[in-house]
């Protein structure tokens, strides 16, 4: 499934249908180029899932946790600055994957290895600013 955003304000409006797409999966490993909009459109999925507290990025603590009242956790995860795998091991992420939450994941070829099975794998394209955000269930 794709979806195209031509602004970033198109996020609330593909938010649903986003999140229906993932067919019940919550682990998703989001690819792209640096500023594709990673970060901003789980910011802004972050948003539209009524996520209260300050949302950040968390590319030097590795992992946010936030909590949304109509989908429970969710976390965050920016592998970005990690060495090697072991780093995602330490800070428990086998056992987050095995929690019934969501996981949003930047830079996940970093753990490629550790990733489940049901994870959904989304690309995001930037092409003059408007972007094209695949699903692969």
């Amino acid at each position: 499934m794709k979806f195209v955003l031509d602004h970033l304000a198109d996020i609330p409006r593909v938010a649903p249908s986003f999140l229906e797409a993932l067919n019940g999966n919550k682990i998703v490993a989001f690819e792209g180029e640096m500023g594709a909009g990673k970060t901003t459109f789980i910011q802004g999925l972050l948003a539209y899932m009524q996520i209260e507290d300050h949302v950040s990025s968390p590319t030097f603590s590795i992992v946010n946790e936030y909590f949304s009242a109509p989908y429970g956790k969710v976390y965050h995860f920016d592998f970005y600055r990690i060495e090697d795998e072991i780093e995602a091991l330490d800070i428990g992420v086998d056992e987050i994957f095995d929690e019934d939450a969501y996981s949003f994941m930047e830079w996940p070829s970093k753990i490629a290895n550790l990733l489940p099975d049901n994870t959904v794998f989304v690309t995001i394209e930037s092409v003059n600013d408007v972007r094209t955000i695949t699903v692969r269930l």
